[in-house]
């Protein structure tokens, strides 16, 4: 029978952990990112637990990001498994962080039951793939974090050329992309330039981003 004994959820902060007593078994949901910092979150939820808690079981999948401090957080319920004597679980992966356990050579259905990952002898071929793997993935999802962040203003900058060039949605993207290929600039620094020149007391373009959508306004032209 689930006891209406609980415990307060987590910190607001980038993993918030909630959970619940049922008897004597702690069942937490971890939600958010396992980033620097999660395990002092994790660790000041298990201090939390009650005396008579038998069992820790973490449903993982709310879980979106992880990085290699997500390690970290595993190591802590190792640790506590270790000192309490008690079985604590870990499911539910998915996504990135799934990914991540794959690459570190744990157990995806409970990577607690793998060995803690120790530093490999240098001369190791499979940890340095391994390392290489993992920061290319790294790499991947700052890239895609960027991408998201961009996304409000160029989705703006997209709105003005279409509103003063009577182009379509798809075209004022080519638009974007094609002067910032022609001008060797980010493609959010050309949007950005362009929602600033369009504000009221906005200020013109660089000149070399200012030359690049006009090539790219008149190659539309002569299509």
């Amino acid at each position: 029978m689930t006891s209406a004994a609980s415990f307060p959820p987590g910190r607001q902060d980038t993993l918030v952990i909630g959970g619940r007593m049922d008897a004597d078994r702690a069942l937490l949901t971890p939600r958010g990112e396992l980033v620097r910092g999660c395990a002092q979150t994790l660790a000041a939820k298990l201090a939390e637990l009650p005396a008579g808690t038998a069992r820790v079981d973490l449903d993982m999948s709310g879980v979106h990001f992880m990085d290699t401090a997500g390690l970290e957080f595993l190591e802590v319920l190792r640790d506590h498994a270790r000192r309490r004597s008690m079985p604590v679980t870990t499911c539910r992966w998915s996504g990135q962080p799934r990914r991540i356990l794959e690459l570190a050579g744990l157990d995806t259905t409970d990577p607690l039951r793998s060995p803690a990952p120790r530093p490999s002898p240098a001369g190791s071929a499979v940890a340095l793939e391994r390392q290489e793997r993992l920061h290319l993935l790294q790499e991947e999802v700052e890239q895609l974090r960027q991408a998201i962040a961009s996304r409000p203003v160029i989705d703006q900058a997209r709105g003005i050329l279409m509103a003063t060039y009577g182009c379509t949605s798809d075209e004022a993207w080519h638009i974007l992309r094609e002067a910032s290929q022609l001008s060797n600039t980010k493609l959010r620094t050309v949007a950005e330039s362009l929602t600033a020149c369009a504000e009221a007391e906005g200020t013109p373009p660089p000149p070399e981003v200012r030359t690049a959508l006009a090539r790219a306004l008149a190659r539309r032209a002569a299509r």
